[in-house]
Order: structure tokens, then sequence, then C-alpha cells
């Protein structure tokens, strides 16, 4: 299966690549420039195509971005800290941002005869982002399955859509993710905070999936705290 992977330069992403790499027939990566707080995570998915002897396309869609206001990830909103399931990590969502870069995908890998596009969504991300949910996901290949018609056959393959980040850390390990080699912090510091949403959910992936993480996090105990503290109200 001729693949085009959607490669945000992340833990999940990266290690869909590996994982496509060595099951199927990686073509390229692909990565969007939508103005984001940061653009340091666009070096880490350049480095993984590098290492995997693939193009990498960084697509330029800033103009669209700068209208997609409110978001903790493109405008001056402060990124919250917590665990990621926190309704305050609302303010990370940009709306619609899967839709609008599946859409340029599919259109490239039409262009490139590729049979799928692969996106790493899972099962942790549906408590806040509704555009990585299996019901989006199964929608999206439906309309492309109408808008590609007689034209090119292209499938959103989706494997960790139902699975936890805990069994992303396990399956990259499986295909030797270099999990040093990827970048999660929404915050974009030198070294990952440990305190946002997207580091709390990183650290604790590895902790569950008995991996060592490599990660150097400026507060790498932060996320025990946040886990036990959301726990806790989510029992109440």
């Amino acid at each position: 299966m001729k693949t085009i992977v959607i490669c945000s330069g992340g833990l999940d992403s990266v290690s869909l690549a590996h994982r496509i790499a060595a099951e199927h027939e990686l073509l390229a990566l692909l990565s969007f420039d939508y103005g984001q707080r940061h653009r340091k995570e666009l070096d880490y998915a350049g480095a993984c195509a590098a290492r995997l002897g693939v193009p990498h396309h960084i697509i330029d869609i800033r103009t669209i971005g700068a209208h997609l206001t409110g978001s903790a990830l493109t405008d001056d909103v402060e990124v919250p800290d917590g665990h990621y399931a926190e309704e305050t990590m609302r303010s990370t969502v940009v709306p619609n941002r899967n839709a609008i870069m599946l859409t340029i995908a599919f259109g490239l890998a039409a262009a490139q005869q590729a049979d799928a596009v692969a996106i790493a969504v899972h099962g942790g991300d549906h408590f806040i982002y509704p555009d990585c949910r299996p019901g989006f996901i199964d929608s999206f290949n439906t309309m492309q399955a109408h808008a590609l018609e007689g034209y090119a056959e292209v499938e959103l393959y989706a494997p960790y859509v139902m699975v936890s980040k805990a069994d992303i850390v396990t399956d990259g390990a499986k295909h030797d993710t270099p999990f040093g080699e990827t970048w999660s912090c929404y915050k974009g510091g030198e070294r990952h905070c440990g305190r946002c949403g997207t580091c709390v959910e990183r650290r604790e992936a590895f902790h569950l999936a008995g991996v060592a993480d490599p990660t150097d996090y400026e507060d790498p105990d932060f996320w025990a705290a946040a886990t036990s503290a959301y726990a806790a109200r989510e029992v109440r």
C-alpha cells in the first residue's frame, strides 16, 4: 500500500511513519505550517523523513490558520497546564484543522497515485478533538470516495484511532522509533515543559507502556499529580 503519512514531528505521527515504512510502501511525509505557536515540530518531521529516506512536503496554509483564531496553538492564548482530558484543553482546538489538512492531503495523494493517507489520531484525542474521533474518520473516508470517484481510490488509514497513546509507544518501540527525536510540547521551548496537556499525556504513556522515556522535561514529575487530580475528580 503506497502511503503518504501526515507527520507533525510528534511521537504519534513519527511512530506511524516508522510503522508504515516497515509494513507498507512509504511515499512521503506531509506536514503543514498553519501558523502554529512554534515550527519546531516541523524540524522533527523533516528529520524523520530524512531518516526514512523519503521526501518531506511542507504545505504553507498560514493564510488559513490566521483566520482560525482563538486557539492556544495559533493565537496569543496561554497554553494550559494539566491533564490532557481537562476541559481547559479545549483552548488548544484549532477549528476543523484535520478536515482542512486531510482534504489537501487527499488531493496530493491522488495526484501522486498513492493508495492511502495515514494519520495518527488516537483514542486519547477523543476527549477534546472532534476531528480525531472514529465518526469523523469514517465520514471523511466516505466523503473522499465521492470526491475522487472515477479518478482515484485513496483510503484514510488511521490504525491508532481506537487505541491509547501508551499503545502507540508500544507500537513505536516495536518499529524502532527514536522517541527522543520527536517533539510533543505545545509551548515550544528548549525542553519539553512537562506541564502542558500533551507533555502530561506523553509522560503518562511511557509510564503505562513500561518503556523508558528519553524526553528531557523541565518538570518531569508534574504528570503524576495532574493525572491523580483528574482521576480524583472523575471518581466524584
